[in-house]
């Protein structure tokens, strides 16, 4: 149990006062960092400042808790003692590292300080003390580098134009190939630099220098790419950032040395052998930055093979210890290897499938935990990411080839900064961010984009790991082109391309290419489909789709869909050759002229549903009758008015009047769903006469049917009763006439309040009900869905909402709604099947919470259908353990 007011956890190999359970606490480099050197393995010592230490810095006016200060010096004390040096000691220096880490992965969007302890008395002692000259200055220039930037607001770019004009002076093209003297001249100009900008030297106390740098990981929890990246990945809930204080290790000190990143399996395929980059004479942070071209780890084997082997044995324990697999950072100090950190490795979906599979196989997982904890509801979504269709290189001229960074085709309008990123994309063109190399605050950007284009980096850079972890194309380290921010371009020598230009990039194999290149849907492989079979092993919910053509209810039941949950009849009215009927239904003077267009518009409908039933066999279609109020089918524009007048010989005036009578206030409130059905029943006539005769017709053909009919918006038992009793004496009539007979049922949308709390008054005449959520947040906030989006993104901001509830379900209210309709439905009809058929139906988080009602199946577009199965089974045994 943990003590009150501990908000320091040590750790040094072989033992640790915390461990990977203590994740919200230790944050996940914390926890994890404590997790290795437990096990014993070469991790160096240090400690790790709390999350609740954060969020009392934050609650309490960005001062540190009471405790921490002693704390921290017990803490030092600690390391001291475990490295037989000292902080500050001007013979034999301790020299820290300073990073930050949430309970949930947030790569490179919070901030690290390295070297902290360098003085202009320390950096002699380091440099006396390993006899490595060079390596203690470029320590020292790397820290006032950092500090600035990090600590203090310094723009890292005042600091590279330093080293670059110096490079230039030298005539060397890398930073290791700048002498002793010249890292000293560079440390001088790094000084000045913070001198100017802040009106004060650099600070020499290594404990003020420690203070900063903590206070500086707590202040990045808030900054702006690391809010964004939260709002993007809907990460909310956590107490703050995790402060790791740790020894340095030093990869920096020659050609013994390295540093380097790497995952355990390969995240793009999930073939099983180690993956990652490492560069010679280099500290952790070049390796990501792509400043140098960093090396594949399998050259260690060479350069550094003591150190390789150590990796191939000490990755292996991890995965069978973590039973996962693993992004590991590492450092080589004169030949010896220290692990920094790891975690659960960034992967493609088709990575995270194969690793799934293969762990089972090897016996290293069951097939339950490779279904609940290796493959992501994003992950198994990437896999349905569209591909390039057979183009030709003349009319697409190849611009480049980079590394292929994260798989699948992207094409759009390139953009240079994710601020114009951002806006293109809410202008609705699609969107190419391109960049030298990307950073935490071009999230936005690369939220925003198809696809992620850099000049610079390797496969671990930072555009590498958020496009693997978002499943978006990217290509990185293509260094065919040359991109010029100023004038917003890039050229290959022989093409420039302008902002605004149309690209493709082939995240697959690297390519970037001009103009616009057809994409296709991706093919499900052998793998997609084992795994998928797992998923409905441990499913107790059904799946089914939201169609209302044939081809896209073939494509759900390629993707696994059980049925249909939602046929919304009314898309169908605007297809070619049937908008004049309608709109003759609609202005129809009376009940005969009406039921004249309905006669007209049955043939059509008939037709629709039998090509629905045929994708569907022996599947349930749910079948809304119709439900938009009738003035969204009439045109709006004078010509348009001219022209139905001229169909329908009647006088423009007239049929203009007839239309603005139609016209709403509010017509989401106003005459629509079964509004419509109970003013003119003959309209629910013949739409129950166009599913039961196209469900008699394909039965005929040898095809098993299943048919529901949807009465929408119903708020009173009496309204469904209404309908019901049409339906029912339509359905007799059209057995009568056919000599043919089909099972159907009829059933109800709950998407009004009052239906869901008066739930056992509309169950007794469905059997079954499904939640229109869209409709049902609508009404329970007060929000409408068309203009909502003028204030959420500020309700979003400032917390007052955590997540939008048209995209998550609001589990809160209208979860309450849902969880008293199912309570007071089957308590009256104990067969009642249940299901939900709003957007919601796609959201895991949703789906986990439909899982927690019992509710029969959830429905969603056929592309989310993959998701959904996964979604399920995953909800079915977190209930379970």
């Amino acid at each position: 149990m943990k003590p009150k007011n501990q908000y320091i956890y040590r750790f040094s190999q072989g033992k640790a006062d915390g461990d990977r359970s203590m994740r919200d606490l230790l944050g996940g480099k914390g926890a994890n960092l404590a997790e290795m050197s437990a096990l014993g393995l070469p991790v160096p010592p240090g400690f790790t400042i709390t999350t609740e230490a954060c969020h009392h810095f934050y609650k309490n006016n960005r001062q540190w808790p009471e405790g921490l200060e002693d704390g921290l010096k017990e803490a030092l004390r600690f390391l001291e003692e475990a490295m037989g040096c000292q902080l500050g000691d001007s013979a034999n220096p301790l020299l820290l590292s300073v990073r930050s880490g949430a309970a949930v992965s947030m790569p490179g969007m919070m901030d690290t300080v390295l070297n902290i302890g360098l003085n202009d008395v320390t950096v002699e002692a380091m440099a006396a003390k390993t006899g490595h000259d060079r390596f203690a200055w470029d320590s020292y220039r790397r820290l006032i580098d950092m500090f600035g930037d990090v600590a203090i607001g310094i723009p890292h770019e005042r600091f590279e134009e330093k080293i670059e004009a110096i490079k230039r002076e030298c005539k060397v093209e890398f930073d290791t190939d700048l002498t002793t003297g010249d890292l000293k001249l560079l440390v001088d100009r790094y000084k000045a630099i913070y001198r100017k900008e802040t009106g004060y030297m650099f600070p020499q106390d290594p404990m003020e220098q420690l203070r900063f740098a903590i206070n500086a990981v707590f202040e990045s929890w808030h900054s702006a790419r690391a809010v964004r990246y939260r709002e993007i990945n809907r990460i909310d809930n956590l107490l703050g950032t995790a402060v790791t204080v740790q020894c340095m290790v030093f990869g920096n000190m020659g050609k013994t040395s390295g540093s380097g990143v790497l995952f355990t399996r390969d995240p793009t395929n999930g073939a099983n052998r180690l993956y990652g980059e490492f560069l010679i004479d280099s500290q952790g942070e070049d390796v990501v930055a792509g400043i140098r071209t960093p090396e594949p780890v399998r050259n260690m084997r060479k350069k550094l093979p003591q150190a390789h082997s150590e990796l191939l044995v000490l990755t292996q324990k991890l995965e069978q210890h973590y039973k996962d697999m693993l992004d590991v950072e590492f450092t080589v100090q004169e030949g010896t290897l220290h692990l920094l950190q790891t975690r659960s490795g960034k992967r493609t979906g088709p990575a995270a499938v194969k690793i799934a599979l293969d762990m089972v196989g090897e016996g290293l997982v069951s097939k339950e935990e490779a279904v609940l904890r290796l493959v992501t509801t994003d992950q198994l979504a990437q896999l349905l990411h569209p591909r390039f269709s057979d183009f030709n290189e003349k009319t697409n001229p190849r611009l480049g080839t980079g590394l292929p960074a994260s798989p699948g085709g992207a094409v759009g309008k390139v953009f240079f900064s994710s601020t114009d990123a951002e806006a293109a994309r809410k202008n609705g063109d699609p969107v190419i961010l391109a960049r030298i190399e990307t950073s935490p605050e071009d999230v936005g950007g690369m939220d925003a984009a198809e696809g992620i284009l850099t000049s610079r980096g390797g496969m671990t850079s930072h555009a590498a790991v958020v496009a693997r972890g978002w499943g978006k194309p990217c290509v990185v380290g293509c260094d065919d082109i040359i991109i010029n921010y100023s004038l917003r371009s890039f050229t290959n020598g022989e093409t420039t391309v302008h902002e605004g230009d149309w690209i493709s990039i082939n995240g697959t194999t690297g390519e970037v290419f001009a103009g616009e290149i057809p994409l296709q849907p991706a093919e499900m492989s052998g793998d997609f489909t084992r795994f998928m079979g797992w998923t409905d092993e441990f499913r107790t919910m059904g799946v089914r789709t939201n169609a209302d053509r044939p081809e896209d209810a073939a494509k759900a039941v390629e993707f696994g869909a059980e049925g249909i949950g939602l046929c919304r009849t009314e898309h169908m009215f605007f297809q070619n050759g049937r908008i004049a009927a309608v709109r003759r239904m609609i202005l129809a003077k009376g009940e005969t002229e009406r039921k004249e267009a309905l006669l007209e518009l049955l043939p059509f409908q008939k037709e629709d549903f039998k090509g629905i039933f045929r994708a569907m066999p022996g599947r349930p279609v749910t079948i809304r009758l119709l439900d938009p109020p009738l003035h969204e089918f009439l045109p709006r524009e004078p010509e348009e008015i001219d022209e139905l007048a001229r169909q329908l010989k009647l006088p423009a005036n007239q049929v203009k009047s007839s239309i603005n009578r139609l016209a709403e206030t509010n017509p989401m409130l106003g005459h629509r769903g079964c509004r419509i059905g109970i003013t003119y029943p003959e309209i629910t006539g013949m739409q129950t006469r166009a599913i039961l005769e196209a469900a008699v017709e394909v039965l005929s053909e040898g095809v098993p049917v299943l048919p529901e009919i949807m009465v929408p918006l119903v708020g009173t038992g009496e309204e469904l009763k209404d309908q019901k009793e049409v339906i029912e004496s339509v359905a007799k009539k059209v057995f009568t006439e056919t000599g043919a007979k089909v099972d159907y049922k009829i059933g109800t949308m709950i998407e009004v309040p009052r239906a869901a709390l008066l739930a056992d008054e509309i169950a007794p005449h469905a059997q079954f009900f499904s939640f229109g959520t869209n409709d049902l947040t609508q009404m329970t906030f007060g929000f409408s869905r068309d203009d909502a989006g003028k204030f959420l993104p500020d309700y979003l901001r400032r917390g007052i909402l955590s997540r939008d509830p048209f995209q998550s379900l609001d589990t809160k209210g209208v979860g309450r709604l849902l969880r008293e309709a199912v309570t007071l439905g089957r308590k009256v009809n104990s067969d009642l099947k249940i299901g939900i058929c709003g957007e919601h139906g796609g959201d895991p988080d949703s789906i986990a919470f439909c899982q927690e009602l019992g509710l029969t199946y959830v429905s969603c577009s056929p592309f989310r259908v993959p998701v959904a199965r996964l979604a399920a089974a995953q909800a079915h045994l977190r209930r379970c353990a």
